[in-house]
């Protein structure tokens, strides 16, 4: 390792797992020291995948690895808890993937133990790393809109209408009590806490599960992977919620409402959030993430297209390429563990 870089190693080579080394190769000043797996076997197999030079076959290993200053943890749910703590208890920065947890009490030890422990810990919410959230945040905070008085929206998913889709995040064991909301709707949340300014203080759900009963081959399917086909699936009873509309009330005293759901035909990853001030409105999409509605009474509405020269000043370091060239979710992500490392 070079002067002054920082040692990563990874917990939990799935999914979102090649995003999490991608972001952090993209800063330069990180290198990627291990990851690892449910065994060394499979830990080995993706690491070769990944370009990852060692491989651990469990998360205790790899947190004693005296090169390791950084652990990010890309596990199931089940595991945040037990990975996140034993990191901040050997004195090490922690990168989570939501939920922190999958009970209120479990964050609160984690909040008290990185505080005792004096170690940075982050949530990767990687939609605060679009430019144009960046953009309506600072809006706000510079008192464009007026006073704010309304937050809505949603996220919308339609990967598992099906019911020969299961995953993990639908066992109470492995995924926590909660579904959709955990898994999405969390996401809405700390963005609509981080434009707005303000977190919120209560809430009142209504929650559902539309499809009672899925069927299963006993694999865990990826998010947005293809239906299964097997004939022979075994019937699993849902309890987790899979669609819901959340009441919402800020510290601030501004009202809103979420609604959440993945069992949508047609909305692949749909997440809207519109904040209604006295003055104008301002509404992004992340499937839109270079455009920026912008509502007014008095005057034509118009759209703000991504364009670091029309960005504000804290926005623009978010943005690295000209107006007319896309950014998205890796960009965002990157920003945001740039935002962590920093």
């Amino acid at each position: 390792m070079k002067k002054g870089e920082l040692g990563m190693g990874l917990v939990g080579p799935g999914f979102v797992a090649p995003h999490h080394l991608d972001a952090v190769r993209r800063l330069g000043n990180v290198e990627v020291v291990a990851l690892a797996g449910s065994s060394l076997e499979r830990a080995e197999r993706k690491a070769a995948e990944l370009g990852v030079p060692k491989a651990y076959g469990n998360y205790e290993d790899l947190i004693a690895d005296p090169a390791i200053d950084v652990v990010h943890n890309t596990t199931p749910n089940h595991l945040h808890f037990p990975v996140n703590l034993t990191v901040i208890q050997a004195g090490k920065h922690i990168v989570s993937d939501k939920p922190l947890a999958t009970s209120a009490t479990e964050c609160a030890c984690l909040a008290e133990a990185a505080d005792t422990a004096a170690v940075v810990n982050a949530v990767s919410f990687n939609h605060r790393g679009y430019p144009l959230a960046q953009h309506m945040r600072s809006t706000i905070a510079a008192g464009e809109i007026g006073a704010p008085v309304f937050v809505h929206g949603s996220y919308l998913q339609d990967w598992m209408t099906s019911d020969r889709v299961y995953s993990r995040r639908m066992d109470p064991k492995l995924g926590g009590p909660s579904s959709a909301l955990a898994d999405i709707g969390s996401h809405w949340c700390d963005l609509a806490q981080h434009v707005l300014g303000s977190p919120l203080v209560s809430v009142f759900a209504d929650l559902t599960t539309i499809v009672g009963t899925r069927y299963t081959s006993g694999v865990s399917s990826e998010a947005f992977a293809a239906v299964a086909d097997e004939t022979s699936l075994k019937a699993v009873p849902m309890q987790a919620e899979d669609l819901g509309t959340v009441l919402l009330r800020f510290e601030n005293g501004v009202h809103g409402v979420m609604s959440v759901g993945q069992v949508l035909p047609g909305h692949k990853n749909e997440l809207r959030l519109e904040i209604n001030g006295r003055e104008a409105s301002l509404a992004w999409n992340a499937e839109q993430a270079n455009d920026l509605w912008i509502g007014r009474q008095d005057k034509a509405n118009q759209t703000l297209a991504k364009d670091p020269a029309l960005l504000k000043p804290e926005a623009r370091r978010y943005a690295h390429l000209p107006g007319g060239h896309q950014e998205a979710w890796t960009d965002a992500f990157r920003n945001v563990i740039a935002d962590i490392y920093a």
